[in-house]
């Protein structure tokens, strides 16, 4: 049996408690515009570590846990990392801390966005084998302000800390 009327689709929500009208686009009501991002200054992201630092011990002396830490240090090929290494433990020594893990990656070979030594720091601190990660600078970290603040978020949101034997302006 042939009809006149046109077979019907039903709408789609677009959002949850909206439906889709027409060619517009659905109203923004309680939602927040999108912000620029802005670039934090290297004093900016020495503040942020030092507030994150300051919190998680804060944190572990109410509890009156040992503070258990990994020293990390990034190298480039065919370079010896005892003497980054032994600048991280004078901020261990001096702060009274314990190291659980000693690591460091290189360069060579791969992208310095991958470093499996870094990884298995993250993955020990989400184990609660060690509470933050101590490194020389920001280099040992990342270079570029944005992925080194991502990385100060990633530690805040596993309640680590990054500590450095140098500010945000050395290497």
């Amino acid at each position: 049996m042939k009809t006149l009327l046109a077979p019907t689709i039903p709408q789609v929500p677009t959002r949850l408690g909206t439906w889709a009208t027409g060619s517009r686009p659905p109203v923004l009501t309680d939602e927040e515009f999108p912000q620029p991002k802005v670039q934090a200054g290297a004093a900016d992201l020495r503040a942020i570590r030092e507030a994150d630092l300051h919190r998680a011990l804060a944190r572990l002396a109410d509890t009156g846990t040992t503070v258990l830490v990994g020293r990390y240090s990034l190298v480039g090929p065919r370079q010896d990392p005892a003497g980054r290494l032994a600048e991280a433990q004078a901020v261990i020594h001096r702060r009274r801390w314990t190291t659980s893990i000693t690591t460091f990656d290189t360069t060579e070979g791969h992208a310095q966005a991958l470093r499996p030594q870094l990884a298995r720091l993250f993955a020990a601190l989400d184990a609660g084998e060690i509470h933050g990660i101590v490194a020389v600078s920001q280099a040992d970290i990342s270079p570029f302000p944005d992925t080194y603040a991502h990385t100060l978020t990633v530690l805040r949101a596993r309640r680590g800390f990054l500590a450095l034997a140098r500010n945000e302006t050395s290497i």
